[in-house]
Formats: C-alpha cells, structure tokens, sequence
C-alpha cells in the first residue's frame, strides 16, 4: 500500500517491554478478603476514636456550662461583698455567704451557669428563692426574688430568667443575695465571676467588685 512502511506491521517480531523489577507474588483470595477486613477495621477504629473525642469535646463543654461564671444579673452593682460583715438586723459581726446585687424590683435574675433546679420556694430567711445543682457537689443560691419563674426539675441553661429581684424573707431592700456552695460549704462567687470575665464573659467590674 501506497505511503505504508511494511516493516510497521512485521508480526514476526516480539513486542518491546519493559518497567521495574518488582518482587512479589499474586495475592489469593482469602488474602484479599483480609485485607478488605483489615481496612474496614481500621476505619472502624477510626470512627470509634473520633466519636470519642467529640464525646470527649462535648463533655468538656457542657462541664464549662455547668460552673457558674455569668453574672446573675446584667444591672445593678453589688453593695456587700462576700466575708465577715455587721449584719443589718442584729449590727454583729456576722459572715454574709454571698455576694448583694442591688436593682430595682423585677429585674431579671439570670442562671449562672446551666443546672437543674433542685429548690424553688419560700424560706423564711431567704425569702423567695431558688437553689440549681451543677453537679460535682457545685450549687448556685438566688435569695430574695419577688417572683420565681422555674421550678424543681427543671433544667436551666447559662443566663437562663429564672427570677425576678426583690425584697423576701430577711432583707431591708429590693436586692438579690447569690450564693456558690461547693459540698454545702459558701465559697466567694466574686471569685467565680471573676474567672468567667477573664474568660470573656460578659461581667462588670463594678459586679466583680463590692463598693467600698
């Protein structure tokens, strides 16, 4: 044929070849099937260590959410400190267990951290209050609120409006009285809202610290 060079299709010759000398020999079919179980394995362990650190993740983030760090009110300032104080009924020395906030009748009173609610009553002392358990031995008290908005059993998130303030039980004015106890025993909640506003939380100086 016209413009064909014959030696093009020369049948007659081998074919070049060729690549790198690899060692090895064909894999059988149950060494096949264990490999696929390997990886399948393998990815299943993989899968398992992930959905533990996103349980781990979350676990993380919801004991964040359960230590009271938010200011248990946005307004108002606080007008006697945690500590050894006169007491304004009976002019003793007299430790106060908590932190005052002082604002006006009816302003909101917030969770400060999420829990669930374990009292929500009248006490004589206390007036209308509300007790939330964090867990771990950790509860927060709100005293004094002229109106209560949850009750026990609740579940209650971070800055959740559980009360409104006022002036309950044993109190010479509108305030709420906020406690942190730890196994029963008062802690200073300044020192928690503090550790929340190092964190970015949204906490005054003015509620982090007592006036003079």
């Amino acid at each position: 044929l016209a413009g064909v060079n014959p030696k093009e299709f020369n049948l007659k010759s081998t074919p070049g070849s060729g690549g790198v000398l690899v060692p090895g020999k064909a894999l059988n079919s149950a060494q096949i099937n264990t490999m696929l179980d390997d990886a399948v394995a393998s990815a299943d362990d993989k899968a398992e260590m992930l959905s533990l650190m996103e349980s781990r993740l979350l676990e993380q983030r919801v004991q964040k959410m359960m230590i009271p760090t938010k200011a248990p009110m946005t307004v108002g300032y606080v007008g006697s400190g945690f500590g050894w104080r006169i007491d304004p009924f009976t002019h003793q020395s007299a430790l106060h267990t908590g932190l005052d906030f002082v604002a006006e009748p009816g302003t909101p009173i917030l969770a400060a951290a999420g829990g669930v609610v374990m009292v929500a009553e009248f006490n004589p002392s206390y007036g209308n209050m509300i007790d939330i358990d964090h867990g771990n031995g950790l509860v927060t008290r709100y005293a004094h609120a002229s109106k209560l908005l949850v009750k026990p059993g609740d579940i209650v998130r971070p800055g959740q409006h559980i009360a409104d303030s006022g002036s309950t039980g044993r109190s010479t004015g509108p305030h709420l009285h906020f406690e942190v106890l730890v196994d029963g025993v008062p802690q200073d909640p300044a020192k928690f809202l503090a550790a929340g506003a190092s964190r970015g939380e949204k906490v005054t100086a003015r509620m982090a610290k007592a006036r003079p």
